[in-house]
């Protein structure tokens, strides 16, 4: 059974997250742990540790409902607001296989613009995915 961490904020609902997870259950198992890291809404004017921790953990909780459908054991944390530390901090708890990325399209993504992709890359052992979605209501349908 592969161990995927998925790492996702505004995306965890994203159609396209929820095919590939479904595709790596269907290709054999899966457990998945979901980190959602503590970040600022980029759509809010301003924002406290506070409300970006709440906000992340209704994402998580819709997501780890919406993820359960899907036939592979499912947990999840919010993380740190910092997402590659968010991974190192998961990946030292819950080993994993792969690390998904789900980021906002290009110009839309803060995470892009940081070259989020590519850091987690450099700093981690296990393969990457980046998988590109809309930031859409959670659902594994």
């Amino acid at each position: 059974m592969s161990r995927i961490l998925v790492v996702a904020n505004h995306t965890l609902g994203g159609r396209e997250l929820a095919n590939l997870l479904r595709e790596r259950s269907e290709a054999g198992g899966c457990h998945i742990h979901v980190v959602v890291p503590a970040g600022p809404d980029p759509r809010g004017w301003s924002h406290n540790e506070t409300d970006d921790r709440a906000g992340a953990q209704r994402r998580l909780d819709a997501a780890l409902e919406a993820f359960a459908t899907l036939g592979c054991p499912v947990t999840g944390e919010v993380g740190d607001a910092r997402p590659v530390d968010a991974v190192l901090d998961a990946l030292r708890r819950e080993p994993a296989d792969e690390v998904v990325l789900s980021t906002l399209p290009p110009g839309m993504s803060r995470w892009l613009r940081t070259d989020l992709v590519r850091r987690v890359e450099r700093a981690v052992d296990v393969p990457v995915t980046h998988v590109i979605g809309a930031a859409e209501p959670s659902s594994a349908r």
